[in-house]
């Protein structure tokens, strides 16, 4: 199942992901910088949803957030579910 998360206060505007087992699978940022984004994706699809949050979560562009760590939100967010 695809889950899709609406960004705030980022050039990114939406992240779709799909997580199997505790291991995000898929995962696309909608808008923002495609080479940043696409390594991003890249890098943490295959990690466990823990690690990745643990990894991403604080880390600040401006705004008081950044598209890494408005992943980590939207996959807290998923796991309170």
């Amino acid at each position: 199942m695809v889950v899709s998360y609406a960004t705030e206060g980022v050039c990114s505007k939406e992240i779709k992901f799909e997580v199997e087992n505790g291991v995000v699978k898929q995962l696309a940022f909608v808008g923002g910088c495609p080479g940043n984004l696409n390594a991003i994706a890249k890098l943490v699809e295959g990690m466990p949803v823990e690690d990745v949050i643990r990894k991403l979560k604080g880390n600040l562009c401006r705004n008081q957030t950044s598209c890494a760590d408005q992943l980590a939100r939207a996959l807290e967010e998923y796991r309170s579910r």
